[in-house]
Formats: structure tokens, C-alpha cells, sequence
């Protein structure tokens, strides 16, 4: 009973502080700022410079190391708190011609702002615009300082303005909260299994208890039904190390990402990480490859000749499709996640009239928090079997291109 107590009024204020800073964030005539689930809900998923414990009635934000890089003015180390940041984790301060908006460095690019010093800002300086720029609607974000506004660069990207980025005028190489996360979860992992270890090695004939007893289940499953049966039990030896990281690490990050307090990370719904795990195992899988895997790509046996080049083109597309839908299937489900769990606790706000009328906000609240809770428990689920299917399908391909195949003629012979 004390347990179920404990977890009551922690999701009570886990979730209801923001609510209440969205009350008391009203002004003095009692209107509360406007409440947009969709730009709440891309924020909350978004990579930042800086970490956010808590959006509630007494936000708690880390300052992160900032490193950053502009090809006319060079390297720029110092710390994210430089910024001030307040409400929305826009900063107050600008400081050596960048600033913080919506927890992401930007740089001042229009002449006159000053480059050279820390300024103050002040609160509700940025203002966001849609301008027309080669016959296409783009956002541009600018910043007012003594009333001129002056626009602001994002940083670089290299998704070909695919996802509405590219090169700008600066490069961010600074330790972000999903970086921030990694390395936690990493260290995290790397003293479990380091516990895990000394446990086997110290009693080892004794059975699994504590951490070991958890580790231990989860290892075997993933060595026995699924290293064994995809890539066989003479050659998973080798590849085992690989599945157990991408596991473990996929499942750490995801359980991480499920504790609202730490932040509510959103790592392995960031397309960066997964494309990066992504390649990774595209370039294991296609150097391990054997003989027969590219001849089956290339030139495959037992097809008729007019059909080959057809079938190559299909198998070479292929190549490159399963480390897409690898990329895309982990980042887009844990995505989902987190911003139906965001959706529904803007039921809170949007039931509430942005904090205008308290009746509305309370049935918001009645059918918010049995959502959020019935969405979380599907949240738990999703991380162990996201991690799985990550880890299965890595096996499935490696299993394909290791494979020895023995054709018909073979078989004649």
C-alpha cells in the first residue's frame, strides 16, 4: 500500500506541476499564455543544450557544456548557463552573438547586435516568421534587442534539407541532453555488468541474485532464441557482443526516456542515434558478408538470365532499405510514445481553455491522468520490445550474410 501511495504522489507531481505553472503562469488579470499541444510536444522530443529535470512550478535545468564552431569566427567554449534560461528554456542573455531559444543554440547573423559580450535580452525576445524564400514558405526565427530585430541562424545539419535543415552559419558539437543521456545510461550499464561480472566471478556456483538475477534472463533470451537460431551455434560467438550492446543499450535508453523526473528523454526517437546504430550495422553486416550473400545479390543462382538484373536492382535497393526501416522504426514508435503521452496531458490544458476556465482544466485532468498511465504502460512495453526487434533483425541480416546456401546442381553433384 505504501508503495502504490509513494507512486501515486509522485505522478501526481510529475505531471500536475506543470499544470499548476501553467495556472500561476498567468498574468495579473488572469489570462494564461495560449497552450499549442503540437509546439509543446515537439519541444518536449527535441534535443537541447541544456537539461530540464522538471517544467513545473520550479523548473530545475542543468547548463551543459557549449562547443561550437563558426568559419568566420572560430571556436566558442563555455557553458549553456551563460544563457540564463527561463521560461520555454529561452535564454535571457545572448552571449558572444548566440543565444538560447527553445533550448537550442542559435547564432545572431544580422550586423549591429553585439558579438563580443554577454547582453541582456530580457523575457519574450524571440518572435518566429514565415518568409518566402525561393518560391517556398520557411521559418525564421529573430530576436529583439533595444527594439530592432535581428534574424537568427539554426545550427548546421546534414539532412539535405530533407527535415528542413542544412548548412548555416555555425556548427554545434556541444554535449546536448540526448548525448548527456548516453553517456549516463552507458556508465549505468557499464557498472551492471560490471557488478554482473564480479558476481560470476566471485560466486560461481551460487544462484543469480539482485542485478545478476535480472541480467542473467534477459542475456540467455537474447543468446538463445535469438544469436543461436538467426546466426548459428558455431559462428553467434562473434557477433554476440554486438547484439548485446545494441540490446542493452537500446533497452536503457528506453527505459530511461520513461522517467518523467530525469527529463523524459527522447534519445532513441532522435533519427541521429538510430541512423548512426543504423549504419553500423549496414557496415558489419555487408564486411562479414560471404560469397554467396553478394552473389545472391548480384547475380543470384537458379534465375533465368533476363531476370537477373531485374532481381540485382530489387536486392541492391534492399541493401540499403534495411538499415532505413531500422532507422526509421525505432526513432518513429518511441517518438509516438512520448507524444501520446504529451497529448493527452494537454487534455488538461485544452479541457481548461489554456487556463481560463479551472472546471474545464479538472475534467482534463480526470481523463488525462488514466490515459497518461494506460499510455505508459504501453510506453514499458514498447521499450523492451523495440530493443528486441532492433536486436533480432541485426541478427536476421548478419545470419543472411554469413549463410553458406547449397544449390540444386550442388546437391546433384
Amino acid at each position: 500500500m505504501k508503495n502504490r501511495n509513494f507512486l501515486g504522489i509522485l505522478f501526481f507531481f510529475t505531471y500536475m506541476c506543470p499544470a499548476l505553472a501553467f495556472y500561476f503562469g498567468a498574468d495579473t488579470h488572469g489570462n494564461a499564455p495560449k497552450f499549442d499541444p503540437a509546439a509543446t510536444a515537439i519541444h518536449h522530443i527535441s534535443d537541447a543544450n541544456i537539461y530540464t529535470l522538471s517544467d513545473g512550478v520550479i523548473p530545475f535545468r542543468i547548463p551543459l557544456p557549449t562547443i561550437l564552431y563558426s568559419p568566420g569566427k572560430g571556436w566558442d567554449f563555455f557553458s549553456s548557463g551563460k544563457f540564463h534560461a527561463g521560461e520555454h528554456e529561452d535564454g535571457h542573455y545572448a552571449y558572444n552573438g548566440y543565444v538560447l531559444h527553445h533550448g537550442s543554440v542559435h547564432r545572431v547573423v544580422d550586423s549591429g547586435f553585439p558579438m563580443d559580450q554577454s547582453v541582456d535580452i530580457g523575457h519574450h525576445a524571440f518572435t518566429h516568421k514565415q518568409e518566402d524564400r525561393n518560391g517556398k514558405k520557411v521559418d525564421v526565427n529573430y530576436v529583439t534587442y533595444q527594439g530592432k530585430e535581428y534574424r537568427l541562424d539554426a545550427r548546421s545539419t546534414l539532412d539535405g534539407g530533407i527535415l528542413g535543415g542544412g548548412i548555416t552559419s555555425f556548427y554545434d558539437f556541444s554535449i546536448s541532453k540526448n548525448v548527456l543521456s548516453m553517456i549516463l545510461v552507458s556508465l549505468f550499464l557499464f557498472w551492471i555488468f560490471r557488478k554482473t561480472a564480479k558476481a560470476y566471478k566471485d560466486h560461481p556456483d551460487k544462484a543469480p541474485s539482485g542485478v545478476q538475477g535480472i541480467v542473467e534472463p534477459m542475456f540467455t533470451f537474447i543468446r538463445d532464441e535469438v544469436a543461436i537460431p538467426f546466426i548459428g551455434a558455431n559462428k553467434y560467438m562473434k557477433f554476440l557482443p554486438l547484439l548485446m550492446s545494441i540490446f542493452f543499450f537500446v533497452l536503457g535508453l528506453n527505459l530511461f526516456g520513461q522517467i518523467p523526473f530525469l527529463g523524459g528523454t527522447n534519445v532513441t526517437g532522435n533519427l541521429t542515434v538510430t541512423m548512426v546504430m543504423a549504419l553500423i550495422v549496414f557496415v558489419i553486416v555487408n564486411i562479414n558478408g560471404k560469397k554467396d550473400y553478394w552473389q545472391h545479390i548480384f547475380w543470384m543462382p537458379d534465375v533465368p538470365v533476363f531476370v537477373k538484373p531485374l532481381l540485382a536492382a530489387v536486392e541492391i535497393m534492399g541493401l540499403f532499405i534495411k538499415p532505413l526501416t531500422l532507422m526509421l522504426r525505432l526513432a518513429g514508435n518511441i517518438s509516438a510514445g512520448h507524444i501520446a503521452i504529451l497529448s493527452f496531458i494537454g487534455l488538461i490544458f485544452i479541457f481548461g481553455q489554456s487556463g481560463a476556465n479551472f472546471g474545464g482544466g479538472i475534467i482534463g485532468t480526470a481523463m488525462a491522468i488514466p490515459l497518461t498511465l494506460f499510455m505508459m504502460a504501453i510506453e514499458l512495453i514498447v521499450a523492451f520490445v523495440q530493443a528486441f526487434v532492433f536486436t533480432i533483425l541485426t541478427a536476421s541480416y548478419i545470419g543472411a550474410a554469413i549463410e553458406e546456401h547449397h544449390h540444386a546442381e550442388e546437391h546433384h553433384h
